[in-house]
Parts: structure tokens; C-alpha cells; sequence
């Protein structure tokens, strides 16, 4: 490697030509993953999050994080143009990061989708997102939901269909890589089910779960795939958690023969179920379902169904969490499991190749999120991204082991084998037997979709 990039794959390369050498012997080399859904600075400071959490990112093997950003509250609590709002955020984490980054960004208001083309061009920002569970046909009327976004007053499908417009349109000139990530769960179904759950005195994971029920995420993934194939927006189906969300977004693709459409999972949804840990540190959108869930998504996964798989990674802490399911935030971390826990559980327990293993989270999210070639692949001219594991070492996850900021984590007590010892990005040695070693700063900002070898 030199110069940040692979310059060549041989043999006997030797000690003398390198100023550095790893005997790899009895381990397994894989490209630096690529956790495609995160959120930092949701709820912590955005360069504080930054950096902790991309150290945390460093230990499970992720070399890139794509994170998600809006406008409202959380993260900046800003509102406005993102021609205003997005220089600001990016200068504010630029010297934080120790991986490279990237952001997907949610257009909340009317004007924002006006600006699509313009966050391309100015800033390489080529992956959206909707979320179909904010949607209402009056944000004004319902208060604080309003108050809480600081969108427009209707942000509905008539929203929803402008978005994809553009993105359609620009994915036409420049390639299927530029995508609208939807979050699909339906906010009338959820309504009516959050009403007679609470009716019922029911709580905990489970009554979450019948509070936000599979139905809701089927009905909005048939809604987005329809809006898809009519615009020819491509899709990705993000955090799928049921076996009836797969079965939903399987069907769209193979019955909607113009819609692109791709399919991710998250760590938490194939691992934890609602019968075990606590409710409110187990609290996430989608809800965690069941056993049975659990075992449909690594169906799917097996079958090569579902295309990526990341953490949705969102880091809190176990004091501003709540009391209880209903009044708690959403969502955790989980960055640090993503190689760990594949290798662990799809590799060492389910026999599925480490080829497919890497596929599902270096190669798949490289491709479908515009930093391929750059990133995801052992390949002269890529980025000198790499991973070093140890397929024997095993460890009980605690919130120590995980070196993130959160004090708590849902995976307690998970054993996880297989994992890395050395990290580079970009050439430099960013995870050296197994302590984080670069630098906040390191990482770079990526202008996407990256159309060739930089």
C-alpha cells in the first residue's frame, strides 16, 4: 500500500519492501467494512459522537461510516436550508472522525426537495431518506410532532412522490447508486395499535412490538414499492424486522418487475428477541420482534435475499433513556459487533461463506451507497482499508468491550467469536492489536458517488 491506496496483491512481496510487516499467518484478512446505517450526533454532541463512536466502529471493523442526518430536533437542532444547515454540520465533525464518513440526508421540507440536485453537486451527497412513520396529512394539527421535525406542515405521500422524482431523475444520469433509504412503518396503523396496547396496561419489549406491529411496516413497504416502480426511484428498504416485512419487500421485487429496490437488516433485529432483556435499553424503531422473526431475516440473509446488513447505530446513554418502554428514546449502539458478530454468527454458526459475509457488509454497501470502487473491495486502487481477524478469539460483550461512549448495551452477555486485531485506513495502522491508535481527525469526508479510483 502506499499513498493511502493498494498498489498491488502478490506473493513474496517480502519484509525489505515494506515498512511495515504483519505476519498474517492463522488469520483471515477482509476489506475494511462499511456500516452504511448510523446515526451520529442523535443524541450526544456531533463531534464528541463522532469521534468516540467511530473509535467504537474501529474495533468491530468498520473502516467507513454512512451516517443519517435531518434537520429538526436532535443531532444540530437546526431548521432551514440544507445549503445553510449542511456546511455548518460538516464543518463541526471535520477534524472527529478516525474513519472516513459520509452522510444520507432526509429532505424534511418542501424546499429541501428542491435542493436534491444542488446537495449532489456541492456536497457528494447522493443517498436520501423518507421516513413514513412521521407521516401525516397536517403536521401542524398533531403538536408536537410539528415542534419536534420543524417541518413543513404536510410531509405525506404527495412529499414522498416529489423525492423520488428527483432522485429518479438524477439516478438516470448517474447510476443506481444514487438511492432513497425509507424507514416503512405506516403511522395510522401504529396509531390505532399504540391505543389499544396502552388500553390493554400492557409493557415492556413485546407490547412495543404489538404497539408498532409487522402489518405497519408491510403496509408502508407495499406504499413505497408502488411510488417506486411509478417514479423508477431507487430504493432501500431499511432495517427490515419481520418475517412479514422480508416476505413484503421479497415480493415487491420479484412481482414489480421495474423496481429496484434493496434490502437491509440490522444486527439487533437478527439477534435479540422481545422475551429477554430490558425494556428500555432494548427500545428501537422498528421494535425487536420475536424468535421466529429472528430466524425469517437469517433466512433471508442465507439465501441471499437481504443485501446489507449494518448497526443502525445510535449511541445513548442509560441515564437519559427513560423509565419505560413508552416514554424512552429509540435505539443503541452496536457499530463495534458488525464483523464481529457476522463472522460469529452467520460465518462460524450458520456456515455461510466469509465471500457472502463481505458481501453483506463491505461490497453490497459500498456498491448500492456510491463509494465503490473506492471502498469495500482487496483491489489495486482502492482505499488500503483493511481488516485483520482473529477467528479464535472470543469475548462476552459488555459496554467495556464495545469501547463505545454507552454505558449499557442490549447484547449483554452475547459471546461473539472472531475478531479484529488490526484495522487500516487509508493505509494507516487505526486498530493495532486490538487498541485504537489513530488519531480523531484521520478520517476523511467522502463526495459520493465516487465514479472511479481515487
Amino acid at each position: 500500500m502506499s499513498g493511502g491506496l493498494i498498489v498491488g496483491i502478490e506473493r513474496g512481496l517480502g519484509r525489505t519492501r515494506a515498512r511495515r510487516y504483519l505476519d498474517v499467518r492463522g488469520k483471515v484478512v477482509m476489506p475494511g467494512a462499511i456500516d452504511a446505517h448510523t446515526h451520529i450526533g442523535i443524541y450526544r454532541p456531533l463531534a464528541e459522537d463522532a469521534a468516540t463512536e467511530s473509535a467504537s466502529a474501529l474495533i468491530g471493523g468498520v473502516s467507513t461510516i454512512l451516517s443519517y442526518f435531518r434537520t429538526g430536533s436532535n443531532y444540530l437542532n437546526m431548521t432551514g436550508p440544507y445549503r445553510d444547515v449542511l456546511p455548518r454540520m460538516l464543518d463541526t465533525c471535520k477534524d472527529s472522525f478516525i474513519t472516513d464518513y459520509s452522510f444520507h440526508v432526509a429532505p424534511m421540507l418542501h424546499e429541501h426537495v428542491a435542493e436534491i440536485d444542488f446537495l449532489l453537486r456541492r456536497f457528494g451527497i447522493s443517498t436520501f431518506k423518507y421516513y413514513t412513520f412521521y407521516k401525516t396529512m397536517n403536521l401542524a394539527a398533531s403538536g408536537s410532532s410539528h415542534e419536534y421535525l420543524q417541518a413543513d406542515d404536510v410531509y405525506d405521500g404527495g412529499h414522498l412522490y416529489r423525492i423520488m422524482e428527483r432522485v429518479a431523475e438524477l439516478s438516470r444520469r448517474r447510476g443506481r447508486s444514487i438511492r432513497l433509504s425509507v424507514h416503512c412503518e405506516d403511522p395510522e396503523i401504529i396509531r390505532i395499535f399504540l391505543q389499544q396496547t396502552k388500553a390493554r396496561g400492557k409493557r415492556g419489549l413485546a407490547a412495543y412490538s404489538a404497539a408498532r406491529p409487522p402489518l405497519a411496516e408491510v403496509a408502508a413497504i407495499k406504499n413505497v414499492a408502488l411510488l417506486a416502480q411509478e417514479t423508477g426511484c431507487p430504493v432501500n428498504f431499511l432495517h427490515l424486522s419481520s418475517e412479514d416485512a422480508i416476505e413484503a419487500a421479497s415480493s415487491a421485487r420479484t412481482t414489480m418487475s421495474r423496481l429496484d429496490a434493496t434490502m437491509e437488516v440490522t444486527l439487533h433485529h437478527l439477534m435479540l428477541n422481545n422475551s429477554r432483556g430490558n425494556e428500555v435499553f432494548g427500545k428501537v424503531n422498528p421494535p425487536i420482534r420475536t424468535k421466529r422473526d429472528n430466524e425469517a431475516l437469517w433466512k433471508a440473509v442465507e439465501s441471499g435475499e437481504v443485501d446489507i446488513v449494518a448497526s443502525d447505530h445510535a449511541c445513548h446513554m442509560s441515564d437519559a433513556k427513560g423509565e419505560n418502554v413508552w416514554e424512552a428514546d429509540p435505539g443503541f449502539g452496536g457499530t463495534a459487533l458488525l464483523m464481529p458478530l457476522m463472522v460469529s454468527e452467520a460465518y462460524f454458526k450458520r456456515s455461510l461463506p466469509l465471500t457472502r459475509v463481505a458481501d453483506l457488509i463491505c461490497r453490497n454497501p459500498a456498491t448500492y451507497h456510491g463509494v465503490s470502487p473506492r471502498e469495500g473491495v482487496i483491489a489495486p486502487g482502492s482505499d488500503a482499508d483493511l481488516v485483520v481477524l482473529d477467528m479464535a478469539k472470543e469475548q462476552v460483550m459488555t459496554p467495556a468491550a464495545l469501547h463505545s461512549a454507552q454505558d449499557f448495551t442490549p447484547f449483554q452477555g452475547l459471546k461473539v467469536k472472531g475478531w479484529p486485531t488490526h484495522v487500516t485506513v487509508r493505509g494507516l495502522m487505526a486498530l493495532d492489536d486490538g487498541e485504537v491508535v489513530a488519531k480523531p481527525g484521520h478520517g476523511q469526508y467522502i463526495r459520493r458517488p465516487v465514479s472511479r479510483l481515487e
